[in-house]
């Protein structure tokens, strides 16, 4: 085909994707707030946070999360102390983002300066509590379905657009500079109902009600958490699988060895503890909850001071792999942010019916990896294992973003499949509507239904 023919099937394909229902597995919008407040919360989403602060803007930390969010203070001098960075980050396919969300929910095409930003914060912040125009930016996307974390649940608001998941106890996630992240995580969920989970990089760490100092307390510390999973609001739950943890069978005496050592924990302490805990819960929640959740891990991303860098060990994936075998009942459902993983994982989700593969995470999060991970699995993985979209969103214009561009990929993949002669364009457009509208209700088990606020 000619450059013009493969631009004109491209937007063809792109214009169906955009008729397509979709849900969104897996975001961090807040119910009764679903619009972003002001200008930081388009602008310095932690995404871009990154980028400024990897083009020297002193500030690397997120804004104030949920159930906090930032001052008016706040964000005014986050933006402030960005703005002369922002020629910097011009490049990025994550600034790319911005521009899209300001040019098509906005109208705003100019660059932001330090003479014009506080005009396009009013204009953002007029819109903040109108819900009628954040679910007309829903229904533009046609998402009939999403989910947030059960924590930003507030009382019933959005309880039509939102299915839940409990994103809380992190037993296999790192934390920067600990050894013994997974015993107080274990115990800062202990004896509680459902709550936030502990933020990434949080250099603190609050008292906890109960103490770890034994077997017995992990044992019980472990039931307690399953017990309290609101499964009738609850499709799944989410959490990470460090690759900087040694996964393997660990007895009690190791365990009950390492917990007497914990105020001299190092790295083996930390192994033991993290694959000692994470066998033992996923057996309890396969023993009681197989069938009504979904264990959703994020891969691939671990600690640095304030966010994450990509990096996996081909041994973790070896031990992964070996973990969901032998929690076959269980449903497992990866986001995985490194594109060289993706690959073994494709290999795993043929011979592992009860893994899925979902959307694309944080650092594959750009069009060169998005094209690449979305052909790779649109060549190996069944489209029953395959869900096409997740946002990761933390406000509706972030879903609107992420949306156009990972539609943007998908209609260049589609499209390239569909000239070398794998695809119709009638095959390609029913391929995309079960990865981005049907696995999400058979394998997750969404229900969707027709937005309106």
């Amino acid at each position: 085909m000619s450059t013009m023919q493969t631009t004109a099937l491209m937007d063809k394909v792109m214009g169906a994707l955009a008729e397509l229902p979709m849900i969104d597995i897996h975001t961090h919008l807040v119910a009764g707030r679903l619009g972003a407040r002001g200008l930081h919360d388009i602008l310095l989403y932690h995404f871009v946070v990154s980028d400024l602060y990897g083009a020297g803007c002193p500030s690397g930390k997120r804004l104030t999360e949920y159930p906090g969010f930032p001052t008016l203070e706040e964000g005014h001098q986050r933006v402030q102390e960005a703005l002369p960075y922002l020629q910097s980050i011009r490049n990025t396919h994550v600034f790319w983002g911005v521009r899209t969300i300001l040019r098509d929910l906005y109208n705003w095409n100019e660059p932001i300066t330090a003479s014009n930003w506080k005009k396009l914060d009013a204009i953002i912040r007029e819109r903040s509590d109108d819900r009628a125009w954040h679910y007309s930016v829903i229904n533009k996307l046609n998402i009939q379905r999403s989910s947030t974390e059960l924590a930003r649940r507030w009382g019933k608001n959005d309880d039509n657009l939102f299915q839940y998941t409990l994103e809380w106890g992190m037993f296999a996630r790192c934390q920067w500079g600990e050894f013994d992240t997974a015993l107080y995580d274990l115990e800062r969920t202990w004896g509680r109902p459902p709550e936030s989970p502990a933020p990434i990089g949080s250099g603190t760490r609050p008292a906890t009600e109960r103490v770890i100092r034994s077997l017995a307390d992990v044992h019980a510390a472990i039931k307690h958490y399953v017990s309290v999973i609101p499964t009738d609001m609850c499709v799944s739950m989410a959490t990470h699988i460090s690759t900087d943890i040694n996964y393997r069978n660990v007895t009690d005496a190791e365990m009950e060895a390492a917990i007497a050592r914990r105020g001299q924990a190092g790295e083996s302490e930390r192994d033991i503890y993290v694959s000692y805990i994470q066998e033992h819960f996923l057996t309890e929640l396969e023993a009681k909850l197989a069938d009504k959740l979904v264990y959703q891990f994020s891969f691939a991303a671990e600690p640095l001071p304030y966010e994450t860098g990509s990096f996996m060990r081909q041994t973790t994936l070896r031990q992964v792999a070996e973990m969901i075998g032998r929690h076959s009942k269980l449903r497992f459902q990866c986001f995985v942010a490194s594109r060289h993983a993706d690959q073994t994982l494709c290999t795993m989700a043929r011979e592992l019916p009860n893994l899925s593969l979902a959307g694309v995470w944080w650092h594959n999060f750009n069009p060169d990896a998005m094209r690449q991970v979305m052909c790779q699995r649109l060549d190996m993985v069944p489209v029953n294992k395959h869900v096409g979209f997740f946002s990761d969103a933390y406000c509706i214009e972030w879903t609107y973003g992420k949306a156009f561009l990972i539609r943007k990929q998908l209609a260049s993949v589609l499209a390239q499949k569909i000239e070398q002669g794998q695809y119709s364009f009638e095959d390609a457009i029913s391929i995309a509507r079960s990865i981005v509208y049907e696995t999400p209700q058979t394998f997750n088990g969404f229900k969707p239904q027709k937005q309106s606020a």
